[in-house]
C-alpha cells in the first residue's frame, strides 16, 4: 500500500492530498475552507454532513477515509478525505460560486495524474 503526501494549490490556497491505492485523495476541510472561504471548515463539514443527510438521506462521509496529514500546527492528525467522486458529491452540496472552477481544476488534477501513470517516461 504505496502513500504519498502532496500539497497541491488551488487559487495560491495549499489542499493537502495523499495519494492510496492508486487515486488522489483531498482533505475534505482545505476544500471547504477554499470554496466557502470559512474560518471554521471543520464547523462548516460538521454542518454540511447533517444538513444533507437530513435533506437527502445521504451520508456524505460514507466514502472518505481517514490519512495522517500535517496539520497547521506541524503535527501529523487524521484527517477526513475523499477521492475524486466523493470530492465532487461534496462539493455539489457546497452553495458557493467558487465550486465550478474547482470542479475544473480537480478535474485537471486527475487527468495529469493519468498521464503521469501512462507516460512515466515524460516525467
Amino acid at each position: 500500500m504505496e502513500e504519498q503526501d502532496k500539497i497541491i494549490v488551488f487559487q495560491e490556497r495549499q489542499i493537502r492530498r495523499v495519494w492510496h491505492n492508486e487515486e488522489w485523495w483531498f482533505a475534505v476541510v482545505d476544500v471547504i475552507e477554499v470554496l466557502t472561504e470559512s474560518t471554521k471548515p471543520r464547523d462548516y463539514w460538521y454542518r454540511l454532513k447533517e444538513r444533507e443527510e437530513k435533506s437527502s438521506g445521504i451520508q456524505l462521509s460514507t466514502n472518505c477515509r481517514h490519512f495522517k496529514m500535517i496539520a497547521q500546527d506541524g503535527k501529523m492528525r487524521e484527517t477526513e478525505c475523499a477521492n475524486t467522486e466523493t470530492m465532487f458529491r461534496i462539493i455539489q452540496s457546497i452553495p458557493s460560486p467558487k465550486a465550478e472552477p474547482f470542479k475544473l481544476w480537480l478535474a485537471k488534477v486527475g487527468y495529469e495524474r493519468v498521464q503521469e501513470i501512462e507516460n512515466p517516461e515524460c516525467l
